[in-house]
């Protein structure tokens, strides 16, 4: 290492730390993206998914 120290935390905390922001703050619905901003190549990878059966 280089002297330097890192705080890891798992998925289940980061979730519950989460759970515990939204509920504070009233926020507990997020909507979902619009995508009215996604680039060209975005808008290709998500077509090509969808016609190969994906669903994103």
């Amino acid at each position: 290492m280089d002297g330097k120290t890192s705080r890891r935390t798992t998925l289940a905390a980061l979730a519950a730390d989460i759970a515990r922001r939204r509920a504070a703050t009233g926020i507990t619905d997020l909507p979902r993206n619009s995508g009215k901003r996604r680039t060209e190549s975005k808008r290709g990878l998500l077509k090509a998914i969808e016609d190969a059966g994906g669903k994103w």
